[in-house]
């Protein structure tokens, strides 16, 4: 029940008490339940990159201007798909590796790699911890690779700050049930649902926000996709150029 508890109280936090230092116990409790994430045909094909170093974390944050969490907070942690493993189980084995032809693959580190993030996240709340999740690493992708030493067939998927909060925030309202949960069969629903959110999330006044919850997915998918993303991926061999 508590660990039910947990997930259901989870909330992202961005500020952090700078003075607090996490255990070398604390962080080796989370990356050990990261480790135990569920993953295909345990392939637990991921990495995790414990950035410490000042002066990285620096670089991160002025790439990521928007995250100063990334420098404040007691560690940061870079989680990857990562294929370059499996890569030299090829090489070993004298096989050919075939993963530049499809999607699949790829699909499947970035979604061993969640898995890994996630157990993190509800491991660093079970310590009395917070974090938030960063996907922006992934908006200057090449820069990052560079700075984390990353070798091909290994790509950033996002970041965690892990520290002890100095703001509180509350749970923050999910999108209706009937929008996301569906049994049997993917089920239709009415737009009013979306709407419905909207004015849920408009009264829930999160000061970061500063549009509807619709616009601001529909203004993001209007505008270009970051393609830094997909030269990143075929420089490092994900796909064939």
């Amino acid at each position: 029940m508590e660990a039910l508890e947990i997930m259901k109280q989870h909330r992202t936090y961005r500020n952090f008490d700078e003075t607090y230092q996490l255990s070398k116990e604390e962080l080796q409790t989370i990356l050990q339940a990261s480790r135990q994430a569920p993953s295909w045909m345990n392939g637990q094909m991921y990495s995790v990159i414990v950035v410490k170093d000042r002066g990285i974390r620096e670089q991160l944050v002025a790439l990521n201007p928007r995250n100063p969490h990334m420098l404040h907070s007691s560690v940061f942690l870079v989680f990857v798909a990562d294929l370059k493993r499996t890569q030299k189980v090829a090489e070993h084995y004298q096989v050919d590796y075939r993963i530049d032809e499809g999607l699949d693959s790829l699909i499947t580190a970035v979604t061993d790699t969640a898995l890994a993030l996630e157990n993190a996240v509800i491991a660093t709340e079970a310590l009395g911890l917070g974090s938030v999740v960063v996907g922006s690493i992934r908006k200057d992708i090449s820069e990052i690779g560079k700075l984390l030493q990353l070798p091909d067939y290994v790509l950033p998927v996002a970041g965690l700050s892990i520290g002890k909060p100095s703001v509180e925030m509350r749970v923050k309202p999910r999108l209706p049930k009937e929008t996301v949960i569906h049994y049997d069969t993917y089920q239709e629903y009415d737009y009013s649902l979306i709407e419905e959110y909207d004015d849920t999330m408009e009264k829930f006044a999160e000061a970061r926000e500063t549009k509807r919850w619709s616009k601001k997915f529909a203004d993001y998918f209007e505008s270009s996709p970051n393609k830094q993303v997909d030269e990143f991926l075929k420089e490092n061999k994900f796909f064939q150029s």
